[in-house]
């Protein structure tokens, strides 16, 4: 079940929430650098993610489930955020070119059906980038953050979910290698560092699991059959003869 928006809103102000959104922001921006004449979105709760991106993306938007709440976003300007049902996106096809999913996955009831949405409306060459809960790691076993919330997933589960709904997974990464405390500031003022030493010491169980992935236009053609080589060829009778045979029983 999703968190409700407003426990997100608490949760990214206070000194832990500050430091996912920095460590997290950090891994978004090394892969989205070029954000001019595309058209960005963000699928979940992605505000604190996606704000960078406001005077360089062609349009730029936040869809907040209705399951989760909506808010208005941001707090000067035109608002840029909309309530959805994630299952059916209020989106034409082939219209998003960098859509980021975040507190969305993990808490879906079926994302199978909710990926093939995202498929719908990603544009042909359009990238997709997903961060979800990481079953290895330590995040996913404290309900303090949301994090904590919903289904983890492993590298194998999550590259399966994104196979079956014609995604190639083009880059791999985790985040959030720190341990989630929020009551040591001096443990805060050390995340970066402690992020860092997590990363190269054991890169697999960081709280999160980061992918980027491409749609796929061809459907696969599914598990090819072997022909078995015959052993013996046998002639095929002649019509005549398997008319008068046919005829005499």
């Amino acid at each position: 079940m999703l968190l409700d928006v407003e426990d997100l809103l608490d949760f990214y102000a206070t000194p832990l929430g500050q430091v996912v959104r920095r460590l997290l922001g950090r891994q978004i921006r090394a892969r989205w650098q070029n954000v001019s004449g595309q058209v960005v979105l963000g699928l979940g709760f992605a505000s604190p993610y996606i704000g960078i991106y406001r005077h360089s993306a062609l349009r730029l938007g936040a869809l907040m489930p209705g399951s989760q709440g909506a808010l208005v976003w941001p707090s000067t300007g035109p608002t840029r955020s909309v309530l959805v049902d994630e299952a059916q996106l209020p989106l034409p096809d082939n219209s998003v070119d960098m859509l980021l999913v975040v507190h969305c996955l993990e808490a879906a009831g079926r994302p199978g059906p909710l990926l093939r949405e995202i498929w719908r409306v990603l544009a042909p060459e359009g990238s997709l980038l997903l961060i979800v809960p990481n079953r290895r790691g330590v995040w996913a076993r404290f309900d303090r953050t949301p994090f904590g919330q919903g289904r983890p997933y492993s590298r194998g589960q999550l590259e399966q979910l994104l196979v079956d709904a014609t995604f190639t997974p083009i880059g791999w990464g985790n985040a959030l290698h720190v341990p989630p405390i929020d009551r040591r500031r001096l443990l805060l003022g050390w995340a970066p560092s402690l992020e860092k030493i997590g990363a190269s010491v054991c890169p697999g169980f960081g709280g999160v699991i980061i992918v980027e992935a491409k749609k796929e236009l061809i459907a696969p053609i599914g598990k090819v059959v072997r022909a078995r080589a015959a052993t013996q060829l046998a002639p095929a009778p002649a019509r005549g003869s398997a008319k008068s045979s046919s005829r005499q029983r």
